[in-house]
Order: structure tokens, then sequence, then C-alpha cells
């Protein structure tokens, strides 16, 4: 069966300067879900691998973050999609952990609990970091214009040559039709 990663804020769902910090805030982008339920119709096992830095923030805690995931859940069930399990980075960028994307904490403890072969597998992304974590764990990047997306291009000239999609319905359109390449 085959498995992707997806980042969350930017991706799936609208991102904020000021933080998704409550399900009132957590707003799907136009076509997210119905790519995510594309994916599983195609046979493919869904991860979210996130950064989540208003935890140690002080700006939401982990009961709120979980409740901003149940609505993520519950609107992706309203679409026949599934999250098969959300990873998150709770951590300030300042402690220098190993979970924080660019690391590939994150990525590789997807890996070990579900014993992967990374190299195989996608992570889609809106950002440097989930370029960068992607090439360091052997993923295969690929970079969406939403979210950060642009600024990305902009600021940081090697992703240029990553995949790159107007959005996350057009990158799993070219995942299931297999023609994967720079648009």
């Amino acid at each position: 069966m085959p498995y992707i990663i997806l980042d969350r804020d930017g991706v799936i769902n609208y991102d904020s300067a000021y933080y998704i910090k409550n399900p009132d805030e957590w707003l799907p982008i136009p076509g997210s879900l119905d790519a995510v339920a594309k994916l599983n119709a195609n046979g493919y096992q869904v991860f979210i691998a996130t950064n989540q830095s208003g935890v140690a923030r002080g700006l939401y805690d982990l009961d709120m973050l979980e409740n901003i995931h149940k609505k993520l859940n519950q609107k992706l069930a309203d679409v026949g999609g599934e999250i098969k399990e959300i990873f998150f980075c709770p951590h300030h960028p300042d402690e220098a952990c190993a979970c924080r994307k660019p690391q590939p904490g994150m990525i590789y403890k997807i890996q070990k609990k579900y014993n992967l072969d990374l190299t195989q597998m996608y992570l889609i992304g809106d950002s440097t970091v989930d370029i960068k974590a992607a090439k360091e764990a052997g993923c295969k990047p690929i970079l969406v214009l939403t979210g950060n997306g642009l600024k990305t291009l902009e600021d940081f000239p090697e992703s240029a040559s990553v995949p790159q999609y107007k959005d996350l319905a057009h990158a799993v359109d070219a995942i299931i039709t297999q023609k994967i390449g720079i648009l």
C-alpha cells in the first residue's frame, strides 16, 4: 500500500502568521479535503507531519491542538477521506529538537512506527523546511504554491528543482496519474 506525508498549514488548510489557535480558525483550502479523499480512494494512506510551535509559545495547548485535528478529521470524513495519523512537533524553534522540520525526526518516527521505505514516499509541503526535511529523510519532496509556496520559490532558489503544483489537488492528480514534474 502506498503512503504519503503532508504538511498541514498551507497545504491542507489556510496558514496564518498568527497561528491556527482553535478549530474556528482552521479553514481548509478549497479542494484539499477532496484531494486527500482521492488519495485514499486510490489506495494511499496519508500521514500529516506538522510543526506546531504555537504550543510552546503558549498560544494554544495540546487539548486545543487535538480539537483542531478533530475538526480536520471530521471534515475529511465528510468527504470520504482520512488521515492515518497526525505527527506534530510542539517545540519552539529555539529548542533545537530533532523533530521540528527541517529536521527529519517526525518523518523517521513515521518510518519506524509503520516500517516504511521513505525513498518510495512523497512529502508534500509549502515551505523550505518541508523540502529540506523530505530530502534529509530520503523522501521525494513536492512543493505546493499555496501557503508559503510562492515565497519559498522566491527565497529558496534550490526549490525550483522540486516538482511544484498550484495546490494539493493538482499535486495529487499528478501523483495518481504518475505525471510528476515541474509545472
